[in-house]
């Protein structure tokens, strides 16, 4: 039976892995494109919920003073959120062209800790007041699952007349996200209260270190099982490799966004137990490897005794 070169080029393997191949490349291709998809569309999303200009507590008197206030830093290690409040007056508080001007002394008080006072005078724009409120119920050592509240309270007065008070919060911490809300009194106190927490971004970093983490050192401790089956000795390149995996995880750590203090909770989540089990599968390698060597060093000596 005589076999043509068609028959051999239909039934070879070749021509059967051909299309295996371009379907697995078209299959990592859609994959890439649906995973930068889904970041560009998670990117968006955050962009579009964040640095929001929320209207809180606003009066229905004509005569009234805005408090645009603007959450700038967050310091979880010193318990303290940083707010730049700008007085700008309403109805027949303002004056001048713009209106921006107060047309009598206003004095807008800050109750939080420590308490703060502004002070407008007449005829002048309010320039912006650095306020430092303090937070609670929280402890950055719970990184990145940290979260924190805040309350301070606003009150303004001209003279001895109490002036309604109305806020315009707007977050622009890049790391943390401020969920406000705000309660007007009878007497035109304003009281705000906030939660604060890591943004999203920050939570998708953290749990990507904590994987990379687990996935390095268990990679080194398989490495270190195949070498000491082998019984090779001592495998420069492989050693090199486990301690820079080593070091390179210190750098990881320290490169986490807010910087959180050694003892938090991602370090025992993983960073502690990826360097312990690099540094022992690297002691391991290297010990069983220092054995090795020297006994492959009797056999030869041994073998050159021989006559």
């Amino acid at each position: 039976m005589q076999v043509t070169t068609d028959d051999i080029s239909a039934t070879s393997p070749v021509a059967h892995r051909a299309p295996r191949h371009r379907w697995r490349f078209a299959l990592v291709l859609a994959m890439v494109v649906a995973l930068c998809g889904g970041g560009i569309g998670l990117y968006l999303n955050e962009r579009n919920t964040r640095e929001q200009t929320r209207e809180l507590a606003i009066p229905t008197a004509q005569d009234w003073i805005e408090l645009d206030i603007t959450a700038q830093d967050v310091d979880p290690a010193a318990q303290q959120l940083t707010l730049y409040v700008t007085p700008v007056p309403h109805g027949r508080l303002a004056a001048g062209a713009d209106g921006q001007a107060f047309s009598r002394p206003v004095e807008i008080t800050v109750t939080g800790t420590p308490r703060t006072t502004i002070r407008a005078a007449e005829g002048e724009t309010a320039a912006p007041q650095l306020v430092h409120v303090s937070m609670y119920d929280g402890t950055i050592t719970d990184y990145p699952f940290d979260r924190y509240r805040m309350e301070a309270g606003f009150t303004a007065t001209s003279g001895a007349t109490p002036v309604p008070v109305g806020l315009v919060v707007t977050d622009t911490d890049p790391f943390f996200v401020l969920r406000p809300q705000a309660t007007a009194g009878a007497t035109g106190t304003v009281a705000l209260d906030a939660k604060i927490t890591r943004s999203r971004s920050t939570f998708i970093l953290a749990w990507f270190m904590i994987a990379a983490m687990w996935a390095i050192a268990l990679a080194v401790l398989g490495a270190a099982e195949v070498l000491y089956r082998k019984r090779e000795g001592l495998v420069w390149p492989s050693l090199g490799w486990m301690a820079a995996s080593l070091f390179a995880l210190i750098g990881m750590r320290n490169a986490a966004p807010g910087s959180p203090p050694i003892g938090s909770l991602i370090d025992y989540l993983a960073f502690f137990w990826a360097e312990g089990i690099i540094a022992a599968s690297l002691a391991c390698t290297a010990w069983c490897g220092i054995r090795t060597e020297h006994r492959q060093r009797r056999e030869r000596e041994a073998a050159a005794d021989q006559p």
